[in-house]
């Protein structure tokens, strides 16, 4: 028997594991990427795509093709009893925080289509119809055996056993690798039904913005991502749920929907039932094998955060296999995936069940929530600039820092090591083109001094010098300090002196070469 051998097993091929495979083939690592299924999905599923993610897809060359061909959510409109209660325009909530100061919808199918015809032009592409049976590790590999169909295991010949170094479980929720490594999926699931609907019709409701009936019944949200097409996701009414929940339509849980907001459906294009979970893996990895993206952890669809956090897992831990495969750094360093990303998923679940509970939980406070606060407390609130960019900064996930991990040190000006580096564009000259190349890198903001220099030169290291502004004063940066900044456009190290010492000491206490 012949065996294949490679330096990552990726199983799953939706937009978690697409991004891995990605960041991984652009920084020279051998990957073969699985998925179960015979082909790509056909139905929206996950539709927004946030701020931190588009630049980071900035990296990747992906972010214009992603706005291009996507749909800025404009606003969003309250509805009670069928009148129209309120609108909440968005615009450009972040604007001055991040190149994409907007909420983005691009339906799923398509985004994977984007992502997998990238990889291809890497020449690497899905092997479908591979489901993963187990894996053994090894002292420095593991061996795994995939089934070559969704078929019933009847001889070897369906069967391919290969090497890796490392296997990524982005398998999602039902994960075949998080199932092997025994790992607990603490959590629970949430009595209410739900359901989710793409339809095509017309009517004003389409008008490529959010819609939300806010009734103690009918509650649903619709986004219309074009002039004809439109997302529906809603709550499953007790009444309902005497009728075989196999067999039910859109009419059944949402007869009332054209009365609540105006929209005629015309055409059902999927429609499909579910009950939200909320789970966090007890840990993200255990020896050879980690978990990333729904695999690692479930939550509730409030703020579009999930597919957002699963690719945000992929690209924290690519740079980090990248950096042990190619001998720049030692084993431990991945134990930094599970202490920065599992923290932000435990803090994720918790709010948003905590938000998912005052929509539908049902009694006063939800009442409250849906009549009161959200028609007419909300609107005034999204007037505050203060409030708009704190709403902002969680949505879109800029607010993510690691500042309590070992791969995080120094501070200066307001910014500590683990923040991500704000942006400040002055003039014609923005300070994120230069992330654009997935690599450790050093930005002085003022004056750089010659021993920056000729340690940046010694170690092979891009230096990038921007001129002292004030707007960088404002964003956060020290003058004439220095920031070292890893792979995935954290920062490591922020220096106030702006000189290299703290940077060299850094590398030595992680095993860090560069």
């Amino acid at each position: 028997m012949t065996m294949t051998r490679t330096d990552v097993f990726i199983v799953g091929a939706g937009p978690t594991g697409l991004v891995l495979a990605l960041w991984l083939t652009r920084q020279g690592v051998n990957v073969r990427i699985f998925d179960k299924s015979e082909a790509m999905a056909s139905t929206s599923r996950a539709l927004g795509i946030h701020a931190r993610v588009l630049e980071l897809y900035r990296q990747l060359d992906l972010a214009d093709d992603v706005v291009a061909n996507g749909h800025k959510l404009e606003a969003t409109n309250i509805w009670c009893g069928g009148a129209h209660k309120t609108h909440i325009p968005f615009g450009n909530l972040g604007v001055e925080l991040t190149p994409y100061p907007f909420l983005h919808i691009y339906p799923q199918d398509q985004h994977e289509r984007l992502l997998e015809r990238r990889l291809n032009s890497m020449g690497v592409y899905v092997e479908r119809n591979r489901e993963l049976i187990d894996y053994q590790e090894h002292e420095s590999y593991v061996t795994a055996r995939f089934r070559h169909s969704a078929n019933s295991l009847t001889d070897n010949d369906h069967i391919e056993t290969c090497e890796a170094t490392f296997i990524a479980g982005c398998d999602g929720a039902h994960s075949a690798v998080r199932h092997a490594t025994g790992l607990g999926f603490d959590g629970a699931t949430y009595s209410q039904l739900f359901y989710v609907a793409d339809i095509e019709g017309t009517g004003s409701a389409l008008n490529g913005q959010g819609h939300a009936s806010m009734n103690n019944s009918d509650f649903f949200l619709l986004l219309g991502y074009d002039e004809h097409r439109a997302r529906i996701n809603g709550a499953v009414e007790e009444s309902v749920l005497t009728k075989d929940i196999s067999n039910l339509t859109l009419e059944d849980v949402a007869p009332n929907i054209s009365k609540a907001v105006d929209v005629q459906i015309e055409k059902v294009n999927w429609f499909s039932t579910y009950r939200v979970h909320h789970r966090v893996a007890e840990s993200f990895r255990k020896g050879r094998a980690f978990l990333v993206g729904d695999a690692a952890h479930i939550h509730s669809p409030v703020g579009g955060q999930g597919m957002n956090t699963g690719i945000g897992d992929a690209i924290n831990l690519a740079w980090k296999f990248a950096a042990v495969i190619q001998g720049k750094a030692d084993m431990s360093i991945l134990d930094t995936y599970d202490i920065e990303r599992h923290a932000f998923a435990t803090t994720l679940v918790h709010t948003t069940d905590s938000m998912f509970n005052a929509l539908t939980s049902g009694g006063y406070l939800t009442s409250f929530v849906r009549s009161f606060f959200i028609p007419y407390i909300s609107p005034i609130l999204a007037k505050f600039n203060r409030f708009r960019e704190r709403v902002f900064r969680g949505a879109s996930q800029i607010m993510i820092n690691y500042q309590h991990s070992a791969l995080s040190a120094g501070c200066a000006g307001s910014i500590q090591g683990g923040d991500r580096v704000p942006w400040a564009p002055v003039g014609k000259v923005d300070n994120f083109d230069s992330l654009k190349d997935i690599t450790w890198q050093v930005q002085v903001y003022g004056d750089v001094k010659d021993e920056m220099k000729e340690w940046c030169r010694s170690k092979g290291i891009p230096l990038h010098i921007f001129p002292w502004d004030e707007k960088y004063h404002s964003v956060g940066f020290g003058k004439d300090a220095g920031y070292l900044i890893r792979p995935d456009s954290y920062i490591a190290v922020a220096e106030a002196s702006g000189l290299p010492a703290a940077y060299e000491k850094y590398l030595d206490d992680n095993c860090i070469q560069l």
